[in-house]
């Protein structure tokens, strides 16, 4: 009887402590939509879990996503590229805890496919300096021959979130364009 109750015992603790992802799974939200004018998205959750900054992790969701929706513009010829001047950042929340991160991508319309851009990027720092030529390297290899990354200026929101935004040409999808045309 006695090593039945431990049992029951240790079966209660186990199945108490299996619905803890359950509950972090729905303290956490992320939307992102897109369409021919940019990406837009919210994530609302923890900044950190288990020292991972998991509210920066966002941004890169946010990247893929824009990554995919400049492939499917360029290929049924709407030829487009980020306009890093008009991103919108913002991280209400960002130290407390519980963080609310919006993040709006905008695109614009070139006229010509080779001044389009059909990969898109970040390095940021959510309370750190962005590590940014280490991100160059790193995407070094993805250029076409010739090509240079398109890097945005830094932006910061008041609370502390520092992105850096990188588009080039993709070398599958624009392997057509080199600096010579």
């Amino acid at each position: 009887m006695k090593s039945m109750l431990s049992f029951s015992f240790v079966v209660y603790l186990v199945a108490c402590t299996s619905s803890s992802p359950e509950k972090i799974q729905s303290e956490q939200q992320s939307t992102i939509t897109c369409d021919e004018n940019g990406c837009r998205g919210m994530y609302i959750g923890p900044e950190f879990r288990a020292g991972d900054d998991v509210a920066h992790q966002f941004s890169n969701k946010m990247t893929e996503k824009v990554g995919d929706r400049l492939k499917a513009l360029y290929s049924n010829g709407n030829f487009s590229k980020v306009d890093f001047t008009a991103i919108s950042m913002t991280t209400k929340g960002m130290g407390t805890g519980k963080v609310t991160y919006r993040l709006a991508i905008p695109f614009v319309r070139v006229s010509q496919k080779c001044d389009a851009f059909t990969s898109f990027d970040h390095v940021g720092g959510w309370n750190h300096t962005p590590a940014l030529s280490e991100r160059k390297i790193e995407l070094a290899s993805l250029l076409l021959g010739g090509d240079s990354l398109n890097v945005s200026q830094l932006t910061t929101t008041p609370e502390g979130l520092q992105e850096y935004w990188i588009q080039w040409k993709n070398k599958v999808v624009q392997a057509h364009c080199t600096n010579d045309e």
